[in-house]
């Protein structure tokens, strides 16, 4: 067992990271250890990462105990830089964290600072001054580059800096000059966010937290009416809002909410989300209160506009519309499933259940290319498939032939008639080169139940495979 982490304390005894757990106990017998997790660890950083969110939308997650923010024109809404840092870390301290910050016009900057010259809002002229001192860990170098590199005298960023760069390149590959470059910014070095960043966002600060379901609906409408406006300048319409609304202790709950069409009605989005309320009101605990609400827009589409109708019966999309709506806030969008045609003449991947919206998108996109393309030949299908096709024992009078009787569940079913084969090949780039075809056969009982089975294999091949029986469906 070693050591993987240490406070202030344990460092001032001179432990270090990476030491076997008997020798720190013989160096400070009183050492409190932790079994480290992980999972837990990633998961507090995560939730740190959601509540930076109040600060810009694009936080990506450095290594296991860091955070990048790109604040690129959100400084100025906390008074600038200076103030937004005091502001984040006056924040953090008050959870009881103890952290670095460090403001620099690039990534990689701005992780050196924070990580081994300690807190500061670093100017573009000063990035040379602050790296010379640096080790080369700052450039986040693999170990082993960091070991050959000091094997030839480099040790700090300004040993490098100051060296040659093709003897660099040649020796020890591209990786060290490019991380210089990128500290330098003489190298783009983009931040990838843990969430996509919204189309488009409103929020509201309270000088008091609140606690009411109310008056976090009333909040949540009132941000749908100014999202209103940038939709109409789009013209567009929602498709999925979500409302970020941030504790006081740190914790942010996020609701989404989706829609079966465009939607920009402030006062249909805050029914949406009283509807999913309503159903996370045990998950969503106050606490001491919420101090911050966001509404973002994740996803929009162009928004038709209607004349609205003089009869009742002339609004029946609407209400369509409004019922689908209710439906997926209060169950998610899985409640209602509609069944889709998929690009497949494979009858297990012929099909499948998409979300109702989408399933919608489907069938008139696959209606409008259907009028314009001829149907593919095939036979019929029947209007039932089992989940899984289940094996039968089938007499015939001919190996090849179609079945005479067989037997399914415990039940031996004599045939009456017979129609088939339909042969289907495999799908080689699915099922590989040397799957089995299938020849499909329809056929009817004595007592007029009619079933779709198939036979796995050939009999005029020679093959390891011996031909198998199944029944895959029933026709009504």
């Amino acid at each position: 067992m070693r050591l993987t982490a240490l406070d202030e304390m344990a460092e001032s005894f001179g432990l270090r990271v990476g030491q076997g757990l008997a020798e720190a106990r013989a160096i400070c017998a009183s050492l409190d250890v932790v079994e480290a997790d992980p999972a837990a660890d990633r998961a507090f950083l995560e939730a740190i990462a959601d509540w930076c969110d109040r600060y810009t939308p694009l936080v990506a997650l450095d290594g296991d105990d860091g955070l990048a923010l790109d604040i690129t024109g959100c400084a100025h809404l906390f008074g600038g830089e200076t103030c937004l840092v005091d502001d984040l870390a006056g924040r953090l301290s008050a959870f009881g964290l103890a952290v670095q910050l460090s403001v620099a016009p690039t990534p990689g900057l701005a992780r050196a600072s924070s990580r081994f010259a300690g807190p500061r809002v670093i100017a573009g002229p000063e990035a040379s001054a602050l790296l010379n001192p640096l080790p080369m860990a700052a450039l986040r170098l693999e170990p082993q580059t960091i070991m050959d590199l000091a094997r030839v005298g480099l040790k700090t960023v300004g040993d490098l800096i100051g060296a040659a760069r093709a003897p660099i390149t040649r020796r020890f590959g591209r990786a060290p000059l490019l991380r210089l470059d990128q500290v330098l910014g003489r190298e783009g070095e983009p931040i990838s966010p843990r969430r996509m960043p919204a189309l488009l966002s409103a929020e509201r600060r309270l000088a008091e937290p609140i606690v009411a379901e109310d008056h976090i609906l009333d909040l949540a409408g009132r941000l749908a009416a100014g999202l209103k406006v940038s939709l109409e300048a789009r013209n567009e319409g929602g498709r999925l809002f979500e409302l970020l609304i941030f504790r006081v202790d740190g914790r942010v709950f996020r609701i989404e909410v989706g829609t079966s069409a465009p939607l920009r009605d402030p006062h249909r989005i805050k029914a949406l989300f009283k509807d999913r309320l309503s159903v996370l009101n045990d998950e969503l605990e106050a606490g001491f209160g919420f101090e911050l609400l966001r509404l973002n827009v994740l996803l929009s589409e162009p928004f038709e506009i209607h004349q609205a109708g003089l009869v009742e019966e002339e609004e029946e999309g609407e209400h369509l519309a409004r019922f689908l709506d209710q439906v997926f806030a209060r169950l998610g969008e899985r409640a209602l499933r509609l069944p889709v045609s998929l690009a497949s003449h494979w009858p297990d991947r012929a099909a499948n259940h998409a979300p109702l919206t989408d399933g919608l998108k489907t069938l008139g996109r696959r209606h409008a290319i259907e009028q314009s393309m001829k149907p593919p030949v095939r036979g019929l299908r029947p209007l039932r498939l089992l989940a899984r096709p289940e094996e039968v024992e089938v007499m015939s009078a001919v190996p090849d032939g179609p079945p005479a009787s067989f037997r399914w569940r415990r039940v031996q079913r004599r045939i009456a008639r017979a129609e088939g084969p339909e042969r289907l090949t495999p799908e080689w780039w699915a099922d590989g080169q040397d799957a089995a075809p299938r020849d499909y056969f329809r056929i009817e009982d004595t007592i007029g139940q009619r079933y779709w089975l198939y036979r796995k294999g050939l009999y005029e091949r020679e093959t390891t495979i011996r031909p198998t029986w199944f029944l895959q469906g029933m026709f009504s």
